[in-house]
């Protein structure tokens, strides 16, 4: 037996349960007396606790190749944990056991035994008649939201699915042909889905006390569920026809099948849940006027590292406890995306996590004129910065690049998120200065790239072409080509998330920091794109929100609540939280991002030529994606394949 930590909420509270190995099980509840269960405080927090832990979210622990809260015992390339579903992005390259792969989709989602056990607990609340009816409707209201979270992660893999909603019986018939439900259509999906949140709104309690002796949801969760399913749905209803598909389950709806009507009806639903929140719940962003950005850099870091501090922007999260000594209830988050520079002890595998100059160049500087632009990095003299290499190692030396003294000043004036989301070369990450140095030019024009060679300067001293003669000493690039290698192949390295200031350990399911699951600012760019998108709403306060996170992040002037300017801001606001992946399928762009398409890197040369030497940067195309022929998005795969249609009778999905 051991000891567990359940850790859901809008603020900081801590539920100690009791429960068997692997994961918070209980008996069925169709085996266990619902009085016995309900009978004390004990047994209301066993059952909740297990249903709160089937929610399915993306969260550490999520395995993008595999499934939810994926945990192993014993070793085997599966027995890792959760890799970021950045990597199945534009953002991210995730060097480890095939996370290099955009355009594969997700895992998918089909727990409908999950379901049964949040259906069966409805029909143990209903059947009791020793509590009361305050709490009762409490229970019931969040059995609502965990049963939204659920169908929300089935509609957005399959369209329409089979909607359960009470618990079935044993079957009458020798083939069980009454206990099959068919597929529903896409759009009784969606409304069953934000049905379920409206019920779920209805009894939740607006703020959760230390006393109620669990971390639930709110009122405000409910409504930023609803926000975010709202905006998927309508975005899904108005997009369709960017990727059209055919066949059997397109003829029935089961895919497909919403008008614009039913587009605008669920903009204004995001717009209004996501108002409720903003409005009345009391969050606001944190620190929103910082002065500095550097300040406002760290600040944003922080929000991440110890959400703890910034809660009041938090409005749902899920904590963990070190698990190195308990059976994997913790993370590894900080042990596979720690730098190469900062790993701990003989720890193998770190610096998995390779940041994209794609998202990079996305980020703005501070010429804060009221355009909103992007500032790609500056690495040529004549302005070309689109002309990318997919051979690095042989590069043309005589283009017009841009000399800097270091590794940091190209990035000196990126926006504020960037320096608290990314390690970016020559900045300084648990007191090591990083080192992304991928090669030299020699003082006669040749490249050493990707080598641990050296060549002299003109200065006469001794130069290596990864900045360091030590393994230990840098951070990107070594032994290019290797899959699984512990450096970051797009010099770049993820800072959110990872505990800069603590000591981390070097067991397994040792990090401990909180996933935020919403945040003020996800609902702010919710309201936002919602109103653009449809013409409801508020346009000015869609500019006004936008903005809002602007000036978090160290800007002074005021932009348009353009489209575009949304969604970038969506980008680089929300960069690696889990949205980038579900915002490309929604808005139906996967197939055109990723069309035999090659992520980004830059890279940091040393020029000997100059005296004293300088850095350059090298535009170029990650070598993975380059070896595979670039990376495409087959449109069918908006929709994954239904499983189990042999036995469960089920219309497949087109293309499957």
């Amino acid at each position: 037996m051991k000891k567990t930590i359940l850790c859901i909420s809008a603020t900081i509270i801590v539920l100690f349960l009791t429960t068997c190995k692997d994961f918070l099980e209980i008996e069925p509840l169709d085996r266990v007396s619902g009085a016995q269960l309900f009978s004390d405080v004990a047994g209301v927090k066993t059952v909740l606790a297990t249903i709160y832990n089937k929610m399915p979210m993306e969260d550490f622990n999520f395995e993008p190749r595999v499934g939810y809260n994926f945990h192993m015992d014993g070793g085997g390339a599966n027995s890792d944990g959760g890799w970021s579903i950045s990597g199945q992005t534009d953002h991210a390259v995730i060097n480890s056991h095939g996370g290099t792969q955009p355009g594969v989709p997700v895992t998918g989602y089909w727990d409908y035994s999950g379901i049964r056990q949040v259906n069966q607990f409805f029909a143990t609340l209903a059947a009791l008649d020793n509590i009361e009816e305050a709490d009762r409707k409490r229970l019931e209201s969040e059995g609502h939201f965990v049963r939204a979270y659920m169908y929300l992660a089935l509609a957005r893999r399959y369209g329409g699915v089979p909607l359960i909603k009470e618990v079935q019986k044993m079957s009458t018939t020798d083939d069980n042909s009454d206990l099959y439900v068919p597929r529903s259509t896409e759009k009784e999906t969606w409304d069953f889905v934000l049905n379920e949140c409206d019920l779920a709104i209805a009894n939740l309690p607006e703020t959760t006390r230390a006393a109620d002796g669990a971390l639930r949801a709110t009122k405000w969760a409910a409504y930023a569920l609803k926000s975010r399913a709202a905006l998927h749905a309508a975005s899904v209803a108005k997009y369709w026809n960017s990727a059209p598909l055919t066949g059997e389950a397109v003829d029935a709806k089961l895919v497909g099948g919403m008008t614009i009507a039913d587009a605008n009806n669920y903009y204004l639903q995001c717009i209004e849940a996501s108002k409720a929140i903003i409005d009345n719940s009391g969050k606001q962003l944190y620190k929103p006027n910082p002065a500095t950005a550097a300040e406002a850099a760290k600040n944003f870091q922080t929000i991440f590292e110890d959400p703890s501090a910034a809660d009041v922007e938090v409005i749902f999260k899920k904590c963990y406890i070190d698990g190195s000594s308990t059976s994997q209830q913790g993370h590894c988050t900080d042990l596979w995306f720690l730098p190469q520079q900062t790993k701990i002890g003989s720890l193998y595998m770190v610096g998995r996590f390779g940041v994209t100059l794609d998202l990079v160049d996305l980020f703005e500087d501070y010429t804060d004129d009221g355009s909103g632009m992007s500032a790609p990095l500056k690495t040529r003299a004549d302005g070309v910065e689109d002309d990318f290499t997919a051979s690095p190692a042989t590069f043309d030396v005589s283009k017009p690049y841009i000399y800097y003294d270091n590794q940091y000043d190209i990035f000196a004036d990126k926006d504020a998120r960037l320096h608290g989301s990314v390690i970016v070369p020559g900045s300084v990450f648990k007191n090591t200065q990083m080192n992304m140095q991928g090669g030299l030019i020699t003082t006669t024009g040749s490249t050493l790239m990707f080598t641990t060679s050296s060549a002299q300067g003109l200065d006469g001293k001794t130069y290596y072409a990864y900045g360091s003669n030590s393994p230990a000493g840098y951070s990107a690039f070594g032994n290019l080509g290797k899959e699984d290698e512990n450096y970051s192949i797009t010099g770049f390295c993820l800072k959110k998330f990872l505990q800069e200031a603590k000591t981390v350990s070097s067991n397994y399911w040792s990090s401990t920091q909180p996933w935020i699951d919403f945040r003020l600012a996800e609902i702010y760019l919710n309201y936002a794109e919602a109103a653009i998108e449809s013409g409801q709403g508020d346009a000015s306060l869609a500019k006004t929100y936008l903005n809002a996170l602007r000036k978090r992040a160290g800007h002074t002037d005021e932009i348009q609540a353009t489209l575009d300017n949304i969604l970038k801001e969506r980008q680089v606001e929300l960069a690696f939280e889990g949205h980038r992946y579900w915002d490309l399928v929604r808005r139906r762009e996967y197939h055109t991002v990723f069309n035999a398409t090659s992520r980004k890197i830059l890279i940091p040369v040393l020029d000997l030529r100059q005296n004293p030497p300088k850095y350059l940067f090298i535009r170029a195309y990650t070598y993975f994606d380059v070896d595979r022929g670039g990376r495409t998005f087959n449109p069918i795969s908006y929709y994954l394949s239904i499983p189990g249609i042999a036995t469960n009778n089920l219309i497949q999905n087109p293309g499957y």
